[in-house]
């Protein structure tokens, strides 16, 4: 496989008919991995560097699947006593029925299932946020999701996606071909590799969104935190 160019070859997850049981195990794994490799981590680092000092916030996740990132989160947030309402939106029912029985975002938490470019606010969210999300987009399809959350924010947004490059491919596959017990897992995770994104890729959309102000930050392992303030 070469590295040069992004894969679109479409992951498994984005069927329509997969059984709710796999999408579980899914998910569930997919955590598991974002809590040992630092992933949930990068998406605190992501709030932290926009709520500065307000101590009552909005924040949306689009893509929210099974909601483990809005629970890292409110984590953080309960820790150093801000007050959080979360909204997540996700294009799959299974996804949301999930994410809904998570008793830590049972009180504070507005799921809602629909296609994001769908959703209309009454009133803004703080932070509009995505993790792992991008990468299953085209880049012209990610030219407008930019401009959608800078549009819908009143904060501003940030992005937790993968770094596309051959050693984080080969690691995730040798990882996930031991330890996941997940065919969704075992396929997907190293093709979102494949998906995902070099800086100078991103650089590229920012331009053409017409956003100028952002910042760019690769983290470990194999990823870039892409922070942009209002």
């Amino acid at each position: 496989m070469t590295f040069i160019q992004r894969s679109y070859q479409p992951e498994l997850l984005d069927a329509e008919d997969i059984p709710f049981a796999d999408i579980q195990r899914n998910m569930q794994e997919l955590n598991t991995i974002n809590t040992l490799l630092g992933g949930h981590a990068i998406t605190v680092k992501g709030i932290i560097q926009l709520i500065g000092n307000l101590k009552e916030i909005h924040v949306c996740e689009i893509g929210c699947g099974g909601g483990d990132n809005l629970i890292a989160i409110n984590k953080y947030c309960q820790q150093h006593n801000i007050k959080v309402h979360f909204a997540g939106i996700d294009i799959k029912q299974a996804c949301i029925d999930f994410a809904a029985t998570k008793k830590e975002l049972q009180l504070n938490t507005d799921w809602i299932v629909s296609d994001y470019k769908q959703v209309y606010f009454d009133s803004k969210p703080d932070i509009i946020f995505s993790s792992l999300f991008c990468h299953h987009f085209t880049n012209e399809q990610l030219i407008a999701q930019l401009q959608w959350m800078q549009a819908n924010s009143k904060i501003g947004f940030f992005i937790n996606d993968l770094h596309r490059n051959s050693i984080a491919y080969c690691a995730i596959k040798m990882i996930t071909q031991i330890f996941s017990r997940s065919y969704l897992v075992k396929n997907d995770a190293p093709l979102s590799v494949a998906r995902g994104f070099t800086k100078p890729e991103w650089v590229n959309l920012f331009t053409k969104a017409g956003i100028k102000t952002y910042r760019i930050a690769w983290q470990w392992a194999f990823r870039y935190l892409i922070i942009y303030k209002h």
